[in-house]
């Protein structure tokens, strides 16, 4: 039963707000109800307003035209709308239209009974944009390379050397910064997932004693899937990223403890003794870049990118890889690599010799 049918002898003054009111308010209801996060329902709900406010009119007025003018005004803008972004509005007002055109629902009696029109479908496969490619990202992000990560990571810890030099505040600050983009490296996390961590979240893994309590990091805010809440996954801390284990006992056991006395918590704190923020990580990662002299283009999640592309690299089996990350498709994973020339290299090497042989023979393979 709609909200309508339970609200018949209401007569708001302004009926075509109050119905439309009544519609959001019944799909956001529907969508509770399968379980989706509130984030994605009001990023919806967000995405409807805009629409109905766009095309001037309510949903049982719309027609096919009104979406595709919108999304001609969503590519005309001073910064258009990406492809992936156009085809995210197309799927939300298509969900909102099946809710309205669903009998169950008796949108369409209603809004015939008050209004004598009724919503329709106004997305179809001729006006709407359809998944031709895997990657619709913009060409410039990539992975970086062996020399790029290793001059990012540099200049992050000459940061540090210098504010020290100069008797100056911030070098723990500094040292922070530094380590939460290796950590983001070491164990190809996502932003949210790197700021979400605790120190509880280090864990030793028994299956590889040398890395002790830093053998794992258990990730408790990777991104859902279809709206959903947090997938949880562990992520292990590989041989050739060991490195990692030092510089996070160098910050848990000496330089965390400067901004709290608190031993949980939080792994990444503010002078305040909060979580640092998304938006900080994005900051100070793009000014790292920019005195590395690297790409601006080149985001943090570069260096989820880089993680895996390296992983391949190094020989680890692809369905490793996307349990590290926390793919749920194969084809994901695959989407993050971008293999380098010394990987390809090796491979075409293997390659002549199998056919060809080599100098006595001798097998190139490491």
């Amino acid at each position: 039963m709609s909200p309508l049918r339970q609200l018949r002898n209401v007569r708001a003054l302004d009926e075509g707000r109050f119905v439309f009111e009544a519609m959001l308010s019944g799909w956001s209801d529907q969508q509770s109800s399968r379980g989706l996060a509130e984030r994605t329902i009001g990023s919806r709900e967000l995405v409807i307003r805009r629409f109905e406010e766009f095309a001037g009119r309510y949903p049982w007025e719309w027609l096919p035209g009104d979406l595709e003018d919108y999304t001609t005004q969503a590519k005309s803008r001073k910064h258009p709308a990406t492809p992936s972004t156009l085809r995210g509005y197309h799927s939300i007002i298509r969900l909102f239209c099946d809710y309205l055109t669903d009998p169950r629902y008796r949108w369409a009696t209603d809004c015939d009974e008050r209004f004598g029109s009724t919503p329709q479908q106004i997305c179809h496969e001729w006006n709407t944009l359809a998944h031709l490619v895997d990657y619709e990202g913009r060409p410039q992000r990539r992975a970086l390379t062996y020399d790029e990560l290793e001059h990012l990571f540099t200049v992050a810890d000459h940061r540090v050397e210098t504010i020290l030099q100069r008797g100056r505040k911030g070098a723990l600050t500094a040292l922070r910064d530094s380590q939460i983009l290796k950590t983001i490296y070491a164990y190809g996390l996502r932003r949210a997932e790197a700021v979400g961590l605790d120190v509880a979240d280090l864990r030793p893994n028994g299956a590889a004693p040398r890395f002790g309590r830093f053998g794992a990091v258990d990730v408790r805010w990777g991104k859902g899937a279809h709206g959903s809440g947090p997938r949880r996954r562990s992520v292990l801390t590989i041989p050739e990223l060991d490195w990692i284990t030092e510089g996070l006992a160098q910050w848990i056991d000496h330089a965390r403890p400067r901004f709290t006395t608190g031993s949980a918590g939080p792994l990444w704190l503010t002078e305040r003794g909060t979580r640092v923020s998304l938006r900080y990580i994005d900051l100070r990662f793009a000014q790292l870049r920019d005195e590395a002299e690297l790409p601006s283009d080149l985001s943090v999640h570069a260096l989820r990118h880089t993680y895996v592309t390296n992983l391949i690299e190094w020989g680890y089996a692809e369905k490793f890889v996307q349990d590290q990350v926390g793919h749920v498709y194969a084809s994901t994973t695959a989407i993050y690599t971008s293999v380098g020339d010394d990987f390809k290299n090796r491979m075409i090497n293997q390659a002549l010799f199998r056919i060809y042989g080599g100098p006595d023979d001798e097998d190139p393979r490491p």
